[in-house]
């Protein structure tokens, strides 16, 4: 008998399904000649898709025939067996189904029979017919000819209740399947990123690809991940950034240049990073953090145009998130004073806000430094109220080693870190072109590294060389696309990768 949707299957219930659908398989097989392939065919005579079909025909009128023969293939969702005539939905990657009648007097008693014995929810099927609309207006095809094109030894779960979030970020299959909101989002993201690239390739950058595996992590302050080469019987490093290898394509004369690919940091998971993640970074020659901020709120909302068709996006909880206008810019330091009540600036000494943190519940970083404490305090006192679209602009020189110093206010560097639903989505820099101040930078970084922080940059002097060379004054801009898809979505990261890493 089917499986009923109705029903969920017990755990303990699991391996007695399977059991009876392989000798469902096995039965297949061994009808392998008239079921031209068993179980599993190699091909079908699939004519369309269940989408174009209810594109063309899914206006019909109740009871209405187009005389048109379709033949289509997709997974069985619901399933009911009447005695002469039997009801199936199949359904197709993008979550659109159609109705399959198979009925006594169109396959004949054998075929019908077959169908019943053979067929489970959860089985991608094959079925050819007349195009036609039910008594009860349901487009449907009145099957003459089906197969089982691949059959599922494991039930489907119930299609009436929710998914638990470790059932679908583990068995994301599962999820796309039997849940609307995943196969948006997995659109969604596809939709991101040619949106991305269409931008681009208006604004004339050129896409290129750097290296994962690098004999040096560079480009952020973060923990990377360790691996050994054989062939070079070296020690390498998954790429944390590709900053550092985009800034040499600026020195070579790419003059607007950008990469979509994987970051890898050993670092935490939370709600909003995953040690594995996709990273949108981007250089632009004869720009600064001003207009690399333009060109990254352009980004932005015409992508949330791409997904959908408005900058006032609709979160997956139904409240709305307005991504449109001018984005506010406020400077660290001042916005952090006002909050605080106090007056911080780069002149305030350590000690004097390792005070005010430990007064106002801010734990002290280890290995802190003044901009450490500030970004901190900042955060404590302005990030976290912060909701609308801001580019917090203005950073603390230490914490910043490849960011020019600021061409006005002394002590901070022309960095930017853009806030979206509270959290930050992208950082953008007057990026640092001077190879002495460079060096000065790194040196500094490698004293810190010396005191035991793992995060902490190290001495590249291949791309020190590189800057020697003349790198143009340059505008340039890291991105998330994960945190970018919750931004139009209002999920998790984990819902916005399709197959995150769980433990």
């Amino acid at each position: 008998m089917t499986d009923s949707p109705e029903t969920a299957a017990p755990e303990e219930d699991i391996f007695e399904q399977k059991a009876v659908r392989l000798a469902k398989r096995a039965k297949l097989i061994e009808q392998r000649e008239s079921a031209a392939g068993g179980a599993y065919p190699v091909s079908l005579p699939v004519t369309t898709t269940i989408p174009a079909l209810r594109e063309q025909y899914g206006e019909l009128e109740a009871g209405a025939e187009t005389g048109v023969t379709a033949g289509v293939a997709g997974r069985i969702v619901f399933s009911r067996n009447t005695g002469k005539l039997c009801f199936a939905s199949l359904q197709a990657g993008d979550g659109s189904r159609i109705q399959a009648m198979v009925s006594l007097a169109n396959v004949g008693d054998e075929s019908l029979a077959a169908w019943k014995e053979l067929v489970d929810l959860g089985d991608h099927v094959f079925v050819s017919g007349e195009v036609i609309s039910s008594r009860r207006g349901e487009l449907s095809i009145m099957v003459t000819e089906w197969q089982i094109a691949a059959k599922a030894l494991l039930p489907l779960p119930n299609l009436h209740s929710e998914l638990n979030e470790e059932t679908r970020v583990r068995q994301r299959y599962l999820d796309l399947i039997v849940r609307d909101q995943a196969r948006e989002t997995a659109r969604a993201r596809s939709t991101v990123m040619k949106s991305l690239r269409q931008t681009f390739e208006d604004e004339a950058f050129l896409e290129v690809e750097t290296p994962m595996l690098q004999v040096q992590p560079g480009g952020a302050a973060a923990r990377p991940f360790i691996t050994h080469s054989n062939a070079f019987d070296t020690e390498l490093y998954m790429r944390i950034a590709p900053e550092l290898y985009l800034k040499r394509a600026v020195v070579g004369g790419i003059d607007r240049v950008f990469e979509i690919n994987r970051n890898f940091r050993n670092e935490g998971a939370d709600s909003t990073h995953s040690p594995e993640f996709a990273m949108l970074e981007a250089y632009e020659a004869y720009s600064d953090y001003n207009g690399i901020a333009d060109l990254t709120q352009k980004l932005i909302q015409n992508a949330a145009l791409a997904v959908h068709g408005t900058t006032l996006v609709t979160h997956a909880d139904g409240s709305e998130y307005d991504l449109g206008g001018e984005w506010a810019r406020i400077s660290m330091y001042p916005s952090l004073s006002e909050a605080a009540g106090i007056e911080i600036t780069p002149e305030t000494t350590q000690a004097e806000l390792e005070a005010f943190a430990e007064k106002s519940g801010v734990e002290v970083p280890a290995h802190a430094t003044h901009g450490k404490l500030v970004e901190e305090l900042w955060e404590h006192f302005v990030g976290d109220h912060l909701t609308a679209p801001t580019f917090v602009m203005d950073f603390p020189v230490d914490t910043s080693p490849l960011v020019r110093e600021h061409r006005s206010i002394p002590g901070v560097v022309e960095k930017w870190d853009l806030y979206i639903n509270g959290y930050e989505q992208a950082t953008g820099y007057s990026e640092l072109v001077d190879p002495v101040i460079q060096r000065e930078r790194f040196v500094e970084q490698a004293k810190l590294a010396d005191r035991g922080d793992d995060e902490a940059m190290r001495i590249d002097e291949d791309f020190l060389r590189a800057l020697e060379h003349g790198m143009p004054p340059s505008g340039g801009m890291g991105m998330g696309i994960d945190r970018l898809l919750m931004s139009l979505t209002g999920l998790g990261i984990r819902e916005t990768i399709l197959f995150p890493l769980v433990k």
